[in-house]
């Protein structure tokens, strides 16, 4: 491909997303090919990373739309003046109206599990320990276990052994999982919600930071090409970080695009 640039990641997705961000162009403005596809071995042993390469859209495909609507703009004169203003209103209202929903349903489940939340009884405590034991135990790793409620009311886990990356997985998916499956063992033993929030290595923690470092370098590049980014899909959690992260940002703001578990985080340039 011949102007192009050559991309490796974990996956095609990853590529892309970095292709995106070197080029500094949108999903629709990128042409790639895939080299290799990559593969994620299993638990992460043997894995293999995706390649692509990518380069930009030729520009003239872009200009041309924009000269054929200055033709005709001056054919329709009186009647579409009276129509564009019309439509502009309603514009700015669904976009509104946009931003309230992804504000509403990425905010309101915090709330409503932090006022939900029930008191863990010892019964659903010694459940989801067993449930974690068997489980690693299944998977050849031998674990320690540190449990306690914390600040918000969840019980909380850390785990604590050796080769504890392959419990974390690729960007902490299969602790995820590991801690979904924890969340519905829980909620079986007892009414009310019960949440359930598992850890090793201070993973989360170090996430959340990487998160923050990553919006402000995403930031920065569309400041410099001033064109929209769109980043990796991502969990509800993560999406807030993002956001939170540039929401005092007074150049850029941030929205969600996409249905779950596709749904991924796009920050563009104020105007």
């Amino acid at each position: 491909m011949s102007g192009g640039i050559r991309v490796s990641a974990k996956t095609v997705d990853d590529a892309i997303t970095e292709a995106l961000i070197q080029l500094g162009v949108t999903s629709d403005r990128l042409e790639y090919e895939v080299i290799e596809k990559g593969s994620s071995g299993f638990l992460g042993i043997g894995m293999k990373q995706a390649v692509i390469e990518a380069r930009r859209k030729p520009e003239p495909v872009v200009e041309e739309p924009e000269i054929q609507v200055k033709e005709e703009k001056p054919v329709i004169k009186k009647e579409p003046v009276k129509e564009v203003k019309k439509k502009e209103p309603f514009k700015k209202e669904t976009r509104k109206e946009i931003k309230k929903e992804v504000v509403q349903t990425e905010a309101e489940p915090v709330v409503k599990r932090e006022t939900e939340l029930a008191v863990v009884e010892d019964e659903t405590k010694k459940a989801v320990e067993s449930f974690l034991r068997d489980t690693l135990k299944a998977m050849g790793m031998s674990v320690e276990l540190t449990s306690k409620i914390d600040s918000d009311g969840a019980f909380s886990v850390e785990m604590k052994g050796d080769n504890m990356g392959i419990l974390i997985g690729k960007r902490g998916q299969t602790l995820d999982s590991l801690q979904y499956l924890a969340n519905r063992v829980a909620n079986k033993y007892q009414d009310g919600y019960v949440r359930v929030k598992l850890d090793t290595e201070n993973y989360r923690s170090r996430r959340e930071e990487t998160l923050k470092n990553l919006a402000k370098n995403i930031a920065y590049k569309v400041k410099r090409s001033r064109r929209p980014v769109s980043l990796e899909p991502m969990n509800p959690y993560e999406r807030r970080i993002i956001h939170a992260a540039l929401q005092s940002d007074p150049y850029v703001t941030t929205h969600s695009e996409g249905e779950e578990p596709y749904r991924k985080v796009v920050v563009t340039l104020k105007r």
